[in-house]
């Protein structure tokens, strides 16, 4: 390659980078919502039902579209969802904001008008959300293939680093020690960071092609070494037992329907999976606030410390599962008669790691209702909490794409996601109801009995969820 073509890669390489990192760090802004739910319970006066289905919207707007989302990388490129990004985010911040602002402080009682309005903006933002991450994620997958562990659980931890981030400058700049954090103003910068971030994303990751023209040309201009490297990593590094086993697992690269994928029994137990560990995490995350408050019920001050471990924690689980993954687990680099085909030595399932996942949140949660007293005691939840929910979100995409194939992969892992869809409503509402069943005044309700309940529940729901992934992982070992 001559140096001014090296030299336009390296700037368009630098350029794409940037963007991963900038729209996953923008891309958490559904997460600081703790930090907005005191001021909408004390001046808005809003109920723990109201505040719970507005943190819930928000965390369900990723999910319904992501399967067309994941559509959209699949023909278009990462670049389309950045520019819808760029939009929804910044649309619906000010509008949230701006509604916000319109309230008067002396109303005695919520308006629904005003609560439509800020759970349908959170819903946008939501949806904005997944836009976003999908972008960085598969521009990330894309740049660099041959490190897909890597390149995934470093920019899902950018996207867990995301609320920290924000809470860090919401403290810092937009934050008064003596009336609180100025909700309309970060939300306003909010709107314009987020937008104008993810418009230029639409630019850099342009430069990125599509899944299908990349194969394509591939296919078409194949060099030497390329075909010496595939000749030599196809070469068998397992026994001819595997195939033996009793499992249908998509060769790589080749296309399957959303009907097959319905068809296929360990794609349900993948979603039961999904669905009770991450519906869980993101109850926890949404309602980290009230907890708190639950607590310690005269300062909303504490609220802070709590979403700043639990992003910490969310960031160093993808930033380890990662890269420990693709070391125990190398994925695949193609299909056999006699099994998969491995580069690397093949160690231990990462069924695995997402069987250890359960395990760490029944802990967690009983934790929570044995020894959790005061807010100061938090920290296990929240550490609990985040490290489970990284891990999760980190693990999952390359075992749908080992198992269901490479060419769908984004429409595929966007199904999946549908799981939490349906999981985090069936918590938060569970966490909303049994609060206001607990509350015996007014506002937020305070005491162990606001959530044990809720935790109970949760651990029981856990433990099955950690059966389900013991069977998948004698199922599938040696595979994936």
């Amino acid at each position: 390659m001559s140096r001014p073509l090296l030299l336009l890669h390296n700037i368009r390489l630098l350029l794409t980078c940037f963007s991963i990192t900038a729209n996953a760090l923008l891309a958490g802004g559904i997460f600081t919502f703790p930090l907005l739910s005191p001021a909408l319970a004390f001046h808005l006066k809003l109920t723990q039902p109201q505040l719970t289905t507005i943190a819930l919207l928000g965390m369900m707007g990723q999910y319904p579209f992501a399967a067309f989302v994941g559509k959209i990388i699949d023909e278009h490129g990462p670049w389309a969802c950045s520019l819808i990004a760029s939009f929804l985010f910044s649309t619906g911040f000010a509008l949230f904001a701006a509604e916000i602002a319109k309230t008067p402080d002396d109303i005695r009682g919520p308006s629904k008008s005003s609560f439509r309005t800020l759970a349908a903006c959170f819903f946008m933002i939501g949806l904005g959300t997944v836009s976003s991450y999908f972008s960085a994620l598969f521009a990330a997958s894309r740049t660099f293939p041959r490190y897909l562990g890597a390149a995934s659980g470093i920019t899902m931890a950018l996207f867990g680093l995301s609320p920290l981030f924000l809470s860090l400058l919401a403290s810092r700049y937009f934050t008064d020690s003596s009336t609180g954090l100025s909700v309309t103003n970060f939300l306003i910068f909010l709107s314009l960071a987020s937008g104008i971030i993810h418009l230029v994303g639409a630019f850099n990751l342009r430069l990125l092609k599509p899944e299908h023209e990349a194969e394509s040309t591939s296919e078409i201009t194949p060099t030497s070494d390329d075909t010496a490297r595939l000749t030599d990593e196809r070469q068998p590094l397992l026994p001819n037992k595997i195939s033996q086993l009793d499992v249908r697992v998509m060769s790589v690269g080749e296309s399957t329907s959303v009907v097959q994928l319905f068809k296929d029994s360990h794609f349900w137990f993948l979603a039961f999976i999904a669905l009770i560990i991450l519906g869980s995490c993101e109850m926890i995350i949404s309602n980290i606030g009230t907890i708190v408050l639950s607590l310690h019920s005269e300062s909303t001050s504490g609220v802070v410390e709590p979403l700043r471990l639990i992003s910490i924690s969310n960031t160093l689980s993808r930033l380890l599962s990662g890269p420990l993954a693709d070391f125990i687990a190398p994925v695949a680099s193609d299909m056999h008669d006699d099994g998969p085909q491995f580069p690397r030595r093949y160690r231990v399932s990462r069924v695995a790691l997402l069987s250890g996942i359960p395990l760490l949140l029944v802990g967690t949660f009983v934790y929570m209702e044995l020894s959790v007293r005061t807010s100061d005691d938090l920290w296990i939840l929240s550490i609990g909490t985040g490290a489970a929910y990284g891990t999760t979100f980190t693990i999952l995409p390359s075992i749908v794409s080992s198992i269901w194939g490479s060419r769908n992969f984004g429409r595929n892992f966007g199904v999946l996601t549908y799981a939490p869809f349906f999981g985090t409503p069936l918590f938060s509402y569970l966490y909303a109801f049994v609060s206001a069943h607990n509350n015996v005044g007014d506002g937020i309700c305070t005491g162990v009995t606001c959530w044990s309940l809720t935790f109970w529940v949760s651990t029981g729901a856990s433990l099955l969820s950690c059966v389900a992934s013991t069977i998948l992982w004698r199922r599938w070992k040696g595979l994936v």
